[in-house]
């Protein structure tokens, strides 16, 4: 397949490797003035991988667009409204589009594949690629399991079908809601255990994987998802990856927040979280994991007396 990837970060960068690996024909796209194009055209390596010159490095988006039968996007979440009007300077009628980015817009609560519904035509089919994992582990070879989703069922086992391997098994999602509000409600989750982390309270991350996939649960149900997705590979399946490898932004991020140090890197659960405060309210879903992290977040409370209130303090019934 003619494949090309949009966005040149450590996933993008990453899934371009990975899809010329298994034998894929790959663009890499990315912004002419960003450094991380820059260093991966000028060098074609980054901090993770040496790419092979089988893979073309543009920054030439006609040409990728156009170019390709597959476009995977993989972009900040919240960059998502103002690029993808940008593919409908071409014909992606026939395109079919892959969602690899977790994340809700904070100023609508929409899941990714609702914007982009907005704006691609009715014929363009759409996926998401999601699930636990991280690019500096697949490429020492170290195997794990992920989920594609779509509205349309050929198209997941199609991709399925095109994008497996040794390295990487698919399985094939069903519940698009669950997938979506399940993959970035993650990184909320791994805030908080940054959070712990950073207080030397990581003994109670077992609690907070227990209740934090009941919290998404309640919440993609009332969405109208089914809740068992929080207990699969988007979410909990997740958790290892987000709660606990040194390589996860949001849990880096939660735990240098406490300790009052900056953190200069994207870590998408902190507009994730602000978003899902804002569904929950919005569907009457008490989130109290989410509702804490935020406030921290905002400064409106300590981590130390948010977290105890959450885990050390109240008294309740687990079910």
């Amino acid at each position: 397949m003619n494949i090309s990837l949009l966005g040149c970060g450590r996933w993008g960068s990453f899934i371009g490797w990975y899809l010329d690996k298994i034998g894929h024909n790959v663009n890499i796209w990315g912004l002419s003035d960003a450094p991380q194009f820059i260093e991966l055209r000028d060098t074609r390596k980054n901090n993770m991988l040496t790419f092979r010159d089988s893979i073309n490095i543009t920054d030439d988006l006609q040409y990728a667009v156009t170019s390709a039968d597959i476009l995977i996007i993989s972009i900040s979440a919240q960059a998502l409204r103002s690029f993808v009007p940008r593919l409908n300077e071409f014909d992606i009628s026939s395109k079919k589009i892959v969602l690899c980015m977790k994340g809700i817009e904070v100023n609508t609560g929409k899941r990714l594949t609702e914007i982009v519904e907005e704006f691609v035509p009715e014929k363009t089919r759409l996926a998401v690629w999601v699930g636990p994992g991280h690019p500096q582990d697949f490429s020492r070879g170290i195997p794990n399991c992920m989920v594609i989703d779509s509205r349309h069922d050929e198209l997941k086992h199609f991709l399925i079908h095109e994008f497996s391997s040794e390295l990487i098994r698919f399985y094939v999602g069903n519940d698009l809601i669950g997938t979506e509000i399940g993959a970035a409600a993650k990184n909320t989750v791994g805030i908080a255990a940054g959070m712990l982390d950073g207080l030397n309270l990581s003994s109670l991350k077992g609690a907070l994987m227990s209740r934090g996939t009941r919290e998404i649960s309640r919440l993609i149900k009332a969405m109208g998802g089914n809740e068992l997705s929080a207990y699969g590979l988007c979410h909990l399946g997740d958790y290892e990856a987000t709660l606990f490898s040194p390589y996860s932004h949001n849990r880096r991020f939660g735990e240098m927040l406490v300790k009052n140090e900056k953190f200069g890197l994207l870590a998408e659960g902190v507009d994730t979280t602000k978003a899902l405060v804002y569904l929950g309210d919005k569907y009457c879903v008490d989130l109290p994991i989410c509702t804490t992290v935020r406030s921290v977040i905002d400064g409106e409370i300590t981590a130390e007396r948010g977290l105890s209130d959450l885990f050390l303090r109240s008294i309740k019934t687990e079910f």
